[in-house]
């Protein structure tokens, strides 16, 4: 189900049910999805995506496509250019028009077919950019702090809004239909498949990340934008990757997780389920009736046979199927990702995005013929109670800072491969305990810098503080960074522990590094920061702002402040932590289960409280 959703206007939707018969209201009132236009309309059409009010991506060839009656010739013209085709035996027809400069004039795109013209108008000239991901990708504007301000300033004509409407897999799809969509989550519609005018009648349910990004481009290059968001809230990585993609990945996480769907869906006996539900529902009944309760008389025992996991929205393959295909080869400019909670909710979930996330980013390439795609990765949001020195190592425990680790290897791997197109934004430093902080302008804002910078040729820093170099010695850890670095709060640095070859951990001091070596006026080298530890003799590994919500402040000093990314210099996993603070194994070998990460949490509550009470013996010492 869906959690949050995005992109289409209130406004127009109650405009609909006022403007709908009795009978419609009633059904939408039910809980029945409304479809405007099908997928697929008889006669002459064209794709769903194509639009009044829609951006066509500049520089490329316009591609249009649609359907008629087989045999039939159709005509498309547009920005002076018109170009013909023939629709094939399956009615299906494409028309490419030569690439055209980006262009804030409104422009009329004509179809004509044997008996019908349809003119779609108000078509500006600019970039297209996908919004993928989950629900913190998704998350509407009016739901994040500042988004009532952002709201009421949202008059930008030039960007331009959609939402593609949601199906599930597993088979490929050419289009979709345009619909109100009924959740019953939230029991009302949301309006999915138009294309809209950026105001704040139309920004409200938009992707917050998305709008703010588009707004930041848009604001510095005056160039027309279209988000086009495909994001959906509870989503997995392996859906939105092909199944052909998945099969031919080499890691027993990625063979195992499609073996363990083939075998739910084998298993699935729908007659069986319907019998589950219907029990369930007497069940219910009896309840209400022992509670005296009164039972609505159209309250009915369900007698619909339902498809089970081979319609559910995470099965691998199954959104890149129902929902991504049916705007494969649209010309986009580039595309930003914020995703991966559903796996930091699994044990070792980090090694399936490992081996996934990097086939995934150049499968979505492939699926929009551009190879060198723009591909922006936002990382892991935050979740939890802040960590603190007096709960410092426990953090540590959480399947998302492996995550979030992988989606800033992933991005160094694909940029020292010579890829100038990935990005990079870290979210981290948005602190809130909700696994759905409402931070987000700064979020989008932070990768509109990576596109202004990589793809606009606007002169502002995106890169987070590279680390270059790590030496050991003298009972220090020394890193060296590509820029000078400050504490955001002009305070201590934080946000670093360290630990010698025997993996346990310790929060360290952080300084730069005194070239001056303590004599006379200190020199300081704010590109070095210096890592030690009364209590760890020998460092040999550390950790950056290794927690879910993590203590963290170091960033680059310019103007920018962009935070140092998550990262570590170590490889011990859950399972190895369990061993170094337990001193036991797991049950299974590399995998810690509930009751075994309970008791290393316990493990490293025990060895905070430890270093807690050597410092208060030194402090009352020293006094």
């Amino acid at each position: 189900m869906k959690t949050s959703f995005t992109g289409k206007s209130l406004v127009a939707a109650f405009a609909f049910l006022l403007a709908a018969s009795a009978s419609a209201q009633e059904k939408l009132e039910r809980g029945r999805d409304r479809i405007d236009i099908p997928a697929v309309s008889p006669g002459l059409c064209v794709h769903n995506l194509f639009q009044s009010n829609m951006v066509v991506q500049r520089d490329r060839p316009i591609e249009i496509r649609g359907w008629a009656d087989a045999g039939e010739e159709v005509t498309v013209s547009f920005g002076g250019e018109s170009r013909s085709a023939v629709a094939a035996a399956d009615r299906s027809w494409k028309v490419e028009l030569p690439a055209m400069p980006a262009s804030a004039e409104p422009r009329t795109l004509g179809v004509k077919g044997k008996q019908r013209t349809i003119e779609l108008t108000n078509i500006l000239v600019g970039d297209v950019w996908l919004l993928g991901g989950q629900s913190n990708m998704e998350f509407e504007l009016e739901k994040v702090e500042e988004g009532p301000l952002e709201i009421v300033s949202a008059n930008f004509e030039q960007i331009r809004l959609f939402t593609v409407p949601q199906q599930n897999g597993p088979e490929v799809r050419d289009s979709f239909p345009r619909q109100y969509q009924w959740i019953d989550f939230f029991s009302r519609h949301f309006r999915q498949g138009y294309w809209d005018v950026c105001s704040p009648a139309t920004v409200g349910e938009m992707s917050a990340i998305g709008y703010v990004f588009a707004r930041r481009i848009h604001m510095a290059t005056r160039v027309p934008i279209g988000v086009v968001d495909v994001s959906r809230g509870g989503t997995s990585l392996v859906s939105w990757t092909p199944v052909t993609v998945l099969e031919k990945i080499d890691a027993p996480e990625v063979k195992g997780t499609l073996a363990e769907w083939d075998k739910k869906i084998a298993e699935f006996d729908p007659k069986k389920d319907l019998e589950r539900r219907i029990a369930q529902f007497h069940e219910r009944v009896a309840r209400m009736k022992a509670e005296g309760r009164e039972v609505p008389a159209d309250m009915q025992p369900p007698s619909d046979l339902l498809p089970g996991p081979a319609a559910d929205m995470n099965r691998p393959g199954g959104l890149y199927a129902g929902t991504l295909s049916t705007i494969a080869g649209l010309p986009v400019k580039g595309a930003i990702w914020h995703q991966g909670y559903n796996e930091a909710t699994q044990p070792n979930g980090h090694l399936l995005y490992a081996a996934v996330f990097p086939e995934m980013i150049r499968a979505w390439r492939t699926a929009f013929r551009d190879p060198a795609m723009p591909f922006g990765i936002i990382s892991q949001e935050t979740q939890d109670q802040p960590q603190t020195l007096e709960n410092f190592l426990p953090p540590m425990v959480d399947e998302g800072n492996y995550v979030r680790e992988v989606h800033y290897r992933t991005f160094l791997d694909f940029r020292k491969a010579g890829d100038a197109n990935i990005g990079y934004a870290s979210t981290f430093d948005q602190h809130r305990a909700w696994y759905h902080p409402q931070i987000k302008v700064p979020v989008g804002e932070r990768i509109a810098k990576w596109a202004l910078a990589t793809q606009y040729g606007i002169k502002i820093r995106w890169l987070p503080p590279q680390l270059q170099e790590v030496k050991a010695g003298g009972g220090k850890l020394v890193l060296k960074l590509d820029t000078p670095v400050i504490p955001f709060n002009d305070g201590p640095i934080q946000g670093f522990s360290i630990a010698g070859k025997d993996g346990r951990f310790q929060p360290a001091k952080a300084e730069w590094l005194d070239k001056n070596a303590g004599q006379g006026q200190p020199n300081w080298d704010r590109s070095v920061v210096v890592l030690s530890s009364e209590l760890v003799p020998e460092p040999v590994y550390f950790r950056h702002a290794w927690a879910r919500n993590p203590m963290e402040n170091l960033k680059s000093s310019d103007l920018g402040g962009l935070p140092f990314a998550t990262q570590r210099n170590d490889t011990f996993t859950l399972a190895d932590m369990y061993r170094i603070y337990t001193g036991k194994e797991p049950a299974t070998p590399g995998v810690l289960h509930r009751g075994e990460n309970r008791e290393l949490v316990e493990a490293l509550k025990a060895e905070d409280r430890k270093r807690r009470k050597e410092e208060a013996k030194k402090l009352l010492g020293e006094n």
